[in-house]
């Protein structure tokens, strides 16, 4: 256990600690003997382990999340080089994605990816280059405080043009070998910088808020008048609509409905899971016509509640698209027991479009907002800003 702290009049600390002293003899005995580069020599002649680490930016300095990842990394090396191995423990740098081009684009007070290009993608590239590593001293300081070896002078950054040439010759080498496949992948966008976002950045921006759903009315083609009923939090993702799942073993009705939002007299037929009932049809009156499991309803054909994209003979897999299809992932937890599917916009809907070959419609631009097919709304956001 430490000493104690011992303030003086002003409550400043006067004295370090016993265990804070120790630390500090112990980091200068080590850089003073080189003791990281005699362990290297001394395992110069072993069997070399390769400790793969992701490198961190140098557009800030180290922060708490570094040191459990970082004690981790240093502790695996230490334990091989024990094992008389030799680890080399090279440092690098990420000089590419967000982080830098943020700090660029707030320096140079560019709002939107039009911005960068009007400024100039070499210029632009040329400011970020200067500013990558602003924090490297910062870092040179406290990463050794931490108790790691690393070798950080001969460092090695991903902005480098031998970097590059080696990441494009493994993935050649890849390539050759047939490993490389051409696909689709469910992502997240950043509609301001026109970008894909990772987990963490989109992690970064979390937060809960209140937003609309609907409860859509999707017409059978061989029943007029028959509505199969999906509900969605994400209305704008409707025109990208090609399918509707069902789970083939639930229970679902068909319903006789008189509502105070139909007209006098007028009765429509709705199609949901039997558990939803209830919860859906809140204060309606109606009439229970038919009771089936859900994979009766698979093979059926709905018309498109918007029909931008359905209308194209050259959109592929086009005949199999707006009917019913089955689907494990469908519950009665929430919803219709229904799910609007929109195979550009999720990763249950994307895998799904894929194993049934639904058609693939993207309605959205990269900048956030409805391309020209989508007339009535084309060139708005698709979800403003709250």
């Amino acid at each position: 256990m430490s000493e104690s702290k011992k303030p003086n009049e002003n409550n400043s600390i006067s004295e370090k600690s016993a265990v804070a002293l120790r630390e500090e003899a112990v980091l200068k005995f080590w850089q003073e003997n080189k003791i990281f580069a005699k362990s290297l020599e001394q395992t110069a002649g072993g069997r070399e382990f390769v400790f793969y680490d992701g490198p961190p930016f140098a557009t800030g300095t180290p922060h708490y999340g570094h040191i459990v990842a970082g004690t981790i990394k240093d502790a695996i090396p230490r334990f091989e080089t024990m094992r008389g191995c030799f680890v080399r423990r090279r440092w690098g740098w990420d000089c590419h994605g967000l982080p830098v081009e943020n700090l660029i684009e707030k320096k140079l007070d560019l709002k939107s990816k039009k911005d960068i290009e009007e400024y100039g993608v070499e210029k632009f590239n040329r400011a970020a280059r200067e500013v990558v590593l602003e924090y490297v001293d910062d870092w040179k300081i406290i990463i050794p405080r931490l108790g790691r070896f690393a070798d950080m002078e001969n460092d090695y950054r991903t902005m480098d043009s031998t970097y590059t040439e080696t990441v494009m010759q493994i993935f050649k080498r890849l390539h050759d070998k047939n490993l490389i496949y051409e696909g689709y992948k469910s992502m997240q966008i950043c509609p301001r910088c026109e970008t894909t976002l990772s987990n963490f950045e989109v992690g970064l921006g979390y937060k809960d808020i209140t937003d609309i759903s609907v409860t859509v009315k999707f017409e059978l083609v061989d029943e007029p008048g028959t509505f199969v009923l999906a509900w969605t939090t994400t209305p704008w993702t409707l025109p990208g609509n090609v399918a509707l799942a069902v789970s083939p073993e639930i229970e679902y009705v068909k319903l006789k409905v008189k509502s105070e939002k139909l007209k006098v007299g007028e009765v429509e037929t709705y199609i949901l899971a039997k558990a939803r009932v209830e919860q859906v049809l809140v204060g309606e009156e109606y009439e229970v016509v038919e009771e089936f499991k859900g994979k009766d309803l698979i093979g059926k054909s709905y018309k498109p509640v918007f029909d931008y994209y359905a209308k194209d003979e050259t959109l592929k897999n086009r005949t199999n698209g707006w009917k019913i299809v089955g689907a494990d992932f469908v519950t009665t937890l929430d919803g219709t027991g229904v799910v609007h599917i929109a195979p550009a916009f999720g990763e249950d809907d994307m895998a799904l479009g894929q194993k049934a070959n639904l058609p693939f419609i993207q309605h959205v631009s990269m900048d956030g907002r409805f391309k020209s097919e989508v007339t009535d709304w084309a060139g708005e956001l698709v979800k403003p800003k709250s």
